[in-house]
């Protein structure tokens, strides 16, 4: 016999896995189009947009809306410091749950189950943003980088994902080490961290997008235009409806601008979407791994 056996099955299940792919279909579609949408929005002519919705003749795309954006020095800026925010907040993120997460993966740990529900409080109780700000005034941070690196660096949540996958980890590992004379720091460099692959992809993917997404604390702590990130860009672009003056500079009509900041707004989301599209392929072989094993396990 080569190959596996085919499964048969009832009327029953057919009818259910039908359906099941029927709404998984509708759901697939209803993120597709969206999407579909706004890239051929983004190449189309802002007139014949606006007049007559989409159009696949040539002579109705144009370049002009990508043109416009990259020449704008606050998008670039703005596309710097998001990523520079998200490579930092990453790194920084991804360590510190890792450290947390080893000593509450073993039994043996001295005060586990305090520091278990002190952890576990949090995610439910917050200080409030008022508080938080007037903390973050109080140790200088407004206006500077660290109030965006430093408050949310900590998740409880990847937290508990990363102690449950360290906890999957046979525990021959550590004895083997420990014949060898390692500490517990050592262990944990040089051999906790090449098995946890899978695992640091996933924090790390997660961390990346949700700095990258972010816009809610810069709004509230940087006041300096040069180190806003691109979301605070795109934000003044799709909800305030006001592009960077020097996109627009060359346009006298009112009605013109309108249609051209119409236009603007879907070019800005897609280079703003760039990044991530490029950089899941990358972290997909350890994704599936890395949230399965990080879920199930424990």
């Amino acid at each position: 016999m080569n190959g596996t056996k085919k499964i048969k099955y009832s009327r029953t299940d057919q009818i259910i896995l039908g359906i099941a792919y029927v709404f998984l279909g509708v759901f697939v579609l209803s993120i597709l189009i969206p999407l579909i949408y706004v890239v051929l929005a983004s190449f189309m002519d802002p007139t014949v947009l606006n007049n007559q919705g989409l159009s696949f003749h040539i002579k109705d795309w144009t370049l002009d809306a990508y043109r416009r954006v990259l020449e704008n020095d606050m998008i670039w800026r703005g596309f710097l410091n998001s990523f520079l925010y998200s490579i930092a907040f990453t790194a920084i993120s991804v360590f510190v749950t890792l450290l947390a997460a080893y000593p509450m993966s073993k039994k043996e740990f001295v005060g586990r189950e305090f520091f278990n529900i002190i952890f576990l409080i949090t995610m439910f109780f917050g200080g409030g943003m008022i508080p938080t700000f007037i903390l973050i005034n109080q140790l200088h941070m407004v206006n500077t980088i660290w109030a965006i690196l430093i408050p949310g660096a900590f998740n409880v949540w990847n937290m508990i994902l990363a102690r449950t996958y360290y906890q999957s980890i046979p525990k021959e590992l550590r004895e083997a080490s420990a014949i060898d004379g390692a500490t517990e720091i050592q262990h944990f460099f040089k051999v906790m961290l090449p098995v946890c692959k899978p695992i640091i992809a996933v924090l790390a993917l997660w961390s990346f997008v949700g700095m990258w997404n972010s816009y809610f604390d810069a709004m509230i702590y940087l006041n300096d235009a040069n180190l806003q990130p691109l979301q605070l860009v795109l934000r003044s672009i799709l909800v305030q409806n006001t592009p960077q003056p020097g996109m627009i500079a060359d346009i006298q009509s009112t009605a013109e601008m309108a249609k051209v900041a119409e236009q603007l707004k879907y070019a800005t989301i897609v280079v703003s979407s760039l990044p991530l599209l490029v950089m899941y392929p990358f972290f997909q072989k350890y994704f599936d791994k890395g949230i399965m094993v990080g879920s199930v396990k424990g």
